[in-house]
């Protein structure tokens, strides 16, 4: 019997990644000048992989990592008018509204019919709170999770604190390394909804088994009952 679901938020209930990719794009046209458009792209990445041990993820550790990249890029030349630009990027999309994904609350409610449901999710602590409260689904879950970081030890954790056995967990979410790979190394079961746009350091490998995948929420409910739920 599955005992809990637990839901990813970005991505996966709301819209995120285009928020940032749509900032990414604004941010590579400001240095055009200085660099063409991939270059910018990838070193933002590099500065972002380089920064997680240090700033963790969301908006503000990409604010962070755009000035830096900037710095880098122009060797020294931006202006503190562009770095105001970013700064105010980023504000923009820490105050962007939370637009649900197609499905989102039904997914919800039809997963808490058969079982407990937990939201886990990652990132600013503050800013994933902003976002939970303005999606308006806050008050659907059993228990609300915000982590650092989605791994096997995380999970480990938060199942022996909701006393849930990992054989009868289920996650839910778009990222392969954070919502898919730790559940099933873990002995759990997770179900996979690709969103249209991923970050390149949510990308791994995929298990051979353990989990499923599906092109929309509607499916969820028929995966966890032929899961037992």
């Amino acid at each position: 019997m599955i005992e809990l679901v637990g839901f990813d938020g970005d991505d996966t209930l709301w819209h995120n990644e285009t928020i940032f990719s749509m900032t990414q794009e604004r941010f590579e046209a400001l240095l055009q000048e200085h660099a063409p458009g991939d270059v910018v792209h990838a070193r933002t990445l590099d500065t972002e992989r380089a920064n997680l041990d240090l700033y963790g993820y969301g908006i503000k550790s990409f604010t962070l990592s755009m000035i830096e990249t900037a710095i880098e890029v122009t060797d020294g030349a931006v202006t503190v008018d562009d770095i105001k630009t970013l700064l105010d990027l980023g504000k923009a999309m820490l105050s962007h509204p939370t637009d649900l994904l197609d499905g989102a609350r039904d997914a919800i409610v039809r997963a808490s019919q058969r079982a407990q449901v937990v939201l886990i999710t990652k990132g600013d602590l503050f800013d994933q709170e902003s976002k939970l409260a303005r999606s308006g689904l806050a008050e659907l879950f059993d228990a609300i999770e915000i982590v650092s970081e989605k791994d096997e030890r995380t999970y480990r954790r938060l199942l022996a604190e909701l006393g849930v056995p990992p054989e009868r967990f289920v996650m839910v979410g778009n990222s392969m390394k954070s919502d898919i790979v730790p559940v099933v190394a873990i002995g759990g079961r997770a179900v996979h909804v690709p969103y249209h746009v991923t970050w390149a350091l949510e990308e791994a490998e995929e298990p051979t088994s353990g989990w499923q995948r599906i092109a929309h929420l509607d499916e969820l409910p028929s995966v966890l009952s032929s899961w037992g739920g």
